[in-house]
């Protein structure tokens, strides 16, 4: 037996290979919904954005050069654990420093999950300006590679007129009291629109669906074929039959879709965004995006049919293929209230348990590795921060109380976590010890982004096992700029002595003179000295609620544009009489 496991482990390197990319991300210009030509960041001078691939086992190299001249810029790798490498991660001031124009870095990696995945900038709001692509690795031992005959990349998307920079100031901002998000301007397939997928008679399709928004959920339905999920978000599970599914910005749903016998007509296809996310619907959105299933390329595309109702599939009840139990009761329990509010300077921000995240002075994992014994203390990584420290191992539940009338979609870097109980929408904060909770489920869901239903909770489970420092948050990209985010700081000692930062990771903090060592605030000598660390505005005064702030930022608004008007008018030439 011991020689069989010898042949086995000496095997599986032999069969592993090394994927190189070699990546200038650059400014291009692209107008995918007909409308407006913009400014649109790709790569090597193309967007959409390539594919990443790979197999499972491959060691994975990306060498990313900034040549955008303007902007810094990093690379998150959504769903791959980096386990080992957990500074590949991405996240500028978690685990590097954003990497400034006209410099190199190297991402370097080994996948050992399978599954359908995605990539995206994850610096300032960036990725929907269009820095963001499918990320796919092939598995071997797919078990239902004998069952397509073809795979099919569908991403679905939403798309802006304006770029980040301007619609997060704005957003941000005593202007926009309230927290009312930038609503996009169309829903995209493929960062296209109109597309076609051909398909012939008698095969059945595998569908890797991803949905790279930075807003938008959506619903997406093919008429008159029915889809079997068979993955999500890089988990397998049993077939279940489905006629409309609904992805929040970052999940994914891979589907089995049995064509039809015939070629004599063409099917369309529908994604629709979910427009309970916007605080007001613009006149004249065109909220829905259509796509054909073609059989026959010289036959009609036919208008989409109405439907009466959206009625997605519940991914609550899906079943992973390997039959993972419910984890034990957890050793730690870490209870996150979701809350929107105004600070003191009027913006409106996002908070887990009063606290909205602040970007540190030093990366966290940095601070993790050059703290010592200290880096178990989460008040190293700073107030803001929002850190959790975990105990290498244990089981970890996250109870997320959504206090907000919104939807969230929450996704933990470095881990699945199993879905143990979602709540019904406006059931209220979690109780543990309530006799009305549900028995949790024997084989949970597992994914690595879940709806948290408005006004209502989530619990999820993970273990301890992957050292690192990985983020929990709102994956609406608004919401993450405004701070609806948590640190999750796992085992930071094993970090310390298994993980070396490369030069390259080092150079790129040396750019832009931003500290590698020391607590939240770069203090090396005292590391509960954290005077100087970036935090958040003032909480307001007392008794100033939203509609003061709205009021003061109508009368400011009117008080320039009178001032405006008064300039405009003494500059006037005077009229003969």
């Amino acid at each position: 037996m011991r020689f069989a496991t010898l042949i086995l482990l000496t095997a599986v390197p032999a069969l592993a290979k090394t994927v190189t990319y070699n990546w200038n991300i650059t400014w291009t210009t692209s107008n995918p919904d007909g409308q407006f030509d913009r400014r649109t960041i790709g790569i090597n001078g193309k967007w959409p954005c390539p594919t990443l691939e790979a197999e499972k086992g491959d060691r994975v190299i990306v060498n990313m050069y900034n040549g955008l001249g303007d902007q810094a810029t990093s690379l998150h790798f959504h769903g791959l654990f980096m386990n080992g490498t957990a500074g590949m991660d991405g996240p500028s001031m978690v685990t590097q420093c954003p990497v400034a124009p006209g410099l190199s870095f190297v991402y370097d990696f080994v996948v050992d999950q399978p599954g359908t995945y995605w990539y995206h900038a994850h610096n300032a709001g960036q990725y929907p300006d269009g820095l963001r692509g499918p990320l796919i690795v092939h598995d071997s031992e797919d078990p239902y590679k004998d069952v397509w005959d073809e795979e099919v990349i569908l991403t679905l998307s939403d798309w802006y007129h304006e770029q980040m920079p301007a619609l997060t100031k704005k957003f941000i901002s005593y202007t926009n009291p309230t927290g009312a998000e930038p609503v996009p301007q169309a829903a995209l397939l493929n960062d296209a629109q109109d597309i076609t997928i051909s398909f012939e008679p008698g095969k059945t399709y595998f569908v890797r669906i991803v949905n790279m928004a930075a807003f938008a959920a959506q619903y997406l339905w093919f008429e008159d074929h029915t889809m079997q999920v068979v993955e999500v978000d890089g988990v397998y599970t049993e077939p279940k039959d489905a006629d409309m599914l609904y992805l929040t910005a970052a999940q994914r749903v891979s589907v089995l879709i049995k064509a039809k016998d015939s070629a004599d007509k063409n099917y369309a296809f529908m994604g629709s965004m979910d427009q309970d996310l916007f605080d007001q619907v613009p006149p004249g959105l065109n909220p829905n995006v259509t796509g054909w299933l073609v059989y026959n390329k010289d036959g009609p595309k036919p208008p989409a049919a109405e439907i009466s109702a959206f009625e997605p599939m519940d991914d609550f009840l899906l079943v992973p293929v390997d039959k993972q139990p419910l984890l034990p009761p957890a050793d730690r329990s870490i209870t996150l209230d979701v809350m929107m509010d105004n600070l003191g300077d009027g913006a409106n921000y996002a908070f887990f348990n009063d606290i909205t995240y602040v970007r540190p002075k030093v990366p966290s994992l940095y601070t993790a590795l050059t703290t010592g014994l200290d880096a178990e203390n989460p008040i190293v990584y700073g107030v803001n921060a929002n850190a959790f420290v975990l105990k290498h191992l244990e089981v970890v539940e996250i109870i997320v109380n959504n206090m907000d009338p919104g939807k969230h979609p929450f996704h933990l870097h470095g881990h699945h976590f199993q879905v143990v109980h979602r709540s019904a929408v406006d059931a209220g904060n979690y109780d543990p010890t309530s006799p009305d909770n549900p028995t949790m489920p024997t084989i949970p869901m597992r994914r690595d982004v879940v709806l948290a239903p408005p006004s209502g909770n989530v619990v999820l489970r993970f273990r301890a096992d992957n050292p690192g420092m990985w983020l929990f948050h709102c994956h609406l990209e608004w919401h993450l700029a405004s701070g609806l985010v948590a640190t999750i700081v796992e085992s930071p000692l094993l970090l310390q002595g298994n993980y070396t930062v490369p030069e390259d990771h080092k150079a790129a903090c040396k750019a832009k003179n931003i500290p590698m060592e020391g607590n939240a605030a770069g203090n090396t000598k005292n590391h509960f000295d954290l005077a100087g660390a970036n935090v958040s505005p003032d909480p307001l005064p007392k008794g100033f609620e939203k509609r003061g702030i709205a009021a003061l930022a109508f009368s400011i608004v009117a008080a320039l544009v009178g001032m405006g008007v008064i300039v405009w008018y003494g500059l006037q030439e005077p009229t003969a009489i």
